[in-house]
């Protein structure tokens, strides 16, 4: 057997000031997106903004349902609406994920392994990276290059 190692790459601002300004604009519509989702159950909102290569933004937050699993994720909301709206422009070049807590302070949010996977075939299917901007706890920004990063060994086809 042989010990193998798996590097992962990722950036990070200080803070949302610290972004480009198409980035900045990307995560405050997710912001945005977090205060309108619909969480009476988790009361966990998460905000997602996609950014078409065209310079679209498309956003989505989670839709929880008491029928638990029948809810929808932000990311999966997001990036499904666009794709369903802009058929033709489906490339997407990034998106900003971000949570907002019980107590309606901004919070960490990452994608789960099903949004993980999602994000994967999208990127697989355009053949460029999908940069995914996860907000973190006081503020910092991880930005990862490819969803390759985010989630190495993915399904693919």
């Amino acid at each position: 057997m042989m010990e193998k190692t798996l590097l992962i790459r990722y950036d990070e601002a200080e803070t949302i000031a610290n972004l480009d300004t198409n980035d900045a604009a990307l995560m405050q519509a997710a912001i945005d997106a977090a205060r309108g989702a619909y969480a009476p159950y988790s009361h966990f909102h998460v905000g997602a903004a996609v950014r078409l290569t065209n310079g679209t933004v498309i956003v989505g937050n989670n839709q929880e349902n008491v029928a638990y699993p029948s809810g929808l994720c932000a990311e999966r909301t997001a990036l499904f609406a666009a794709s369903a709206q802009h058929p033709d422009a489906r490339d997407v070049e990034a998106i900003a994920i971000v949570g907002i807590n019980q107590q309606g302070v901004l919070c960490e949010a990452s994608p789960c392994g099903a949004c993980r996977q999602v994000l994967a075939e999208y990127e697989n299917n355009q053949h460029h990276p999908l940069r995914t901007l996860c907000y973190l706890e006081g503020g910092r920004i991880r930005i990862y290059r490819s969803v390759a990063d985010l989630l190495p060994f993915s399904f693919t086809f």
